[in-house]
């Protein structure tokens, strides 16, 4: 692992980026892709772990369940399950790709995966699998980005790497704004008072109050997670 940064890394993946060009569902393409990066960066002895969102099936706090009659607790629960899905399609992209993995998820269903057990998790990570961290945190008014916070922290991973669709955190959203200035390195407390909207408030000062590093990227050009990786100056740092 000569020339890389990291040696354990928490990769944070939005359910909107395996949507693709679709506004939902899972492209095949789009997920393959990203399998195939994890395993250039896995191929190399990193550690890798993975919390995955639930957007592009359901999302808790959203239109989805708008006229439904659905209160927040039960639709945050049912995008917990969204993300599962999406734990379950990308583990087995991933072992298509030849690289072995687990999925665990914060609520017990132990005929579809592991429960989340932070030791079986290091073992695994120890093991060079990737290890795929579902259903967020298992409690609602918590999102993903909340749950890669506290799972990164509790294995003790170098950074966070979030990966969204476009190329870091930017001072408006660039694909409304073309004026929009993207920062390339912010601290903590800059992204709360400026209310960036990269991660929530409580994820961020988890980061905050543990020293953990973010690094927000564009998983979707070839290339940009190992460079990540590595440490090379891509989009923007958070620290």
């Amino acid at each position: 692992m000569a020339g890389y940064k990291y040696k354990r890394i928490l990769l944070k993946v939005s359910g909107e980026a395996l949507a693709g060009k679709n506004k939902c569902g899972i492209d095949p393409a789009v997920i393959n892709f990203v399998s195939k990066e994890i395993k250039t960066v896995v191929e190399t002895g990193v550690e890798i772990a993975i919390v995955i969102g639930g957007g592009n099936i359901f999302r808790g706090l959203g239109p989805s369940h708008k006229g439904l009659g659905i209160e927040r607790s039960q639709g945050d629960y049912m995008g917990m399950l969204a993300t599962v899905i999406n734990a379950l399609a990308l583990q087995a992209s991933l072992e298509d790709n030849g690289i072995i993995s687990r999925v665990q998820t914060a609520i017990a269903m132990q005929q579809v995966a592991e429960p989340y057990i932070r030791r079986r998790a290091l073992r695994h990570l120890e093991k060079k699998r990737v290890v795929i961290f579902a259903a967020g945190t298992g409690n609602p008014y918590f999102t993903t980005d909340t749950a890669a916070s506290l799972r990164a922290i509790e294995i003790h991973a170098d950074v966070i790497l979030k990966a969204t669709r476009i190329e870091g955190v930017f001072s408006d959203d660039p694909l409304i704004n073309k004026d929009a200035v993207k920062f390339k390195s912010l601290s903590y407390i800059e992204v709360l008072n400026k209310n960036l909207k990269v991660m929530d408030s409580t994820s961020i000062s988890l980061c905050m109050d543990n020293e953990l590093p973010i690094v927000v990227f564009n998983l979707l050009i070839s290339g940009n997670l190992i460079k990540a990786v590595k440490g090379e100056p891509i989009g923007t740092i958070i620290k």
